[in-house]
């Protein structure tokens, strides 16, 4: 974790405890941070959703400028009234001892039965700081999407996923008009708008 805190900027952790322990756990923490204005808030108490740290990828083929997406059912966007199926970038949480680029490899396979060639890191972000402990590495995976395209995903773990291969242009133009609103997936595609010439350029 890269060094941003301003001067003077604290904080002191009180106690933890579980709130809730299930599919995923919700941690309890009671915490006193430094005022701006000088001097120490109050003892704070906040739930935090703790479900692991994160990795992501987004498939793309320079040769035929194609990126491969993803399509799964999603409980919270169905909670939030939003459709419940979100077009996503290959990802996935880490297994214990696992790196990001091995986590972004093995769930390309698992869930798109891709083989990712070249990785180009995008950015790490924390994707909900106010109330989620989860990051998320983003990368940029090099493929051949030939043969790409279907329904794959673990039957063990309730995974039924299409998935998509497109021109890079069709999917810009479908995150243009609001379809494709799941946050990781947007940085990913905004990233390779931005780079996208260098990166053809760059894997020819």
């Amino acid at each position: 974790m890269a060094e941003r805190s301003l001067p003077d900027e604290t904080v002191e952790l009180i106690d933890h405890e579980t709130a809730f322990q299930g599919y995923f756990k919700v941690g309890r923490y009671f915490f006193r941070h430094s005022l701006y204005q000088g001097g120490q808030s109050a003892v704070i108490s906040r739930e935090v959703f703790e479900r692991g740290h994160a990795a992501a990828v987004l498939p793309y083929d320079p040769r035929r400028d194609e990126v491969v997406l993803i399509r799964q059912f999603r409980a919270g966007s169905f909670v939030a009234g939003w459709h419940p199926w979100n077009w996503e970038l290959v990802a996935g949480i880490f297994e214990e001892g696992e790196t990001p680029e091995q986590l972004v490899r093995r769930e390309a396979v698992e869930e798109a039965n891709l083989r990712i060639g070249d990785l180009l890191p995008i950015h790490s972000v924390m994707l909900s700081p106010g109330a989620m402990s989860e990051t998320c590495a983003v990368f940029l995976g090099r493929i051949d999407s030939t043969n790409a395209g279907g329904i794959f995903g673990l039957e063990s773990e309730g995974e039924n996923i299409l998935v998509k291969t497109m021109p890079f242009g069709e999917a810009r133009a479908m995150m243009d008009r609001g379809e494709i609103d799941n946050a990781v997936a947007v940085i990913g595609l905004q990233w390779l708008a931005l780079h996208r010439d260098g990166i053809r350029d760059r894997w020819r």
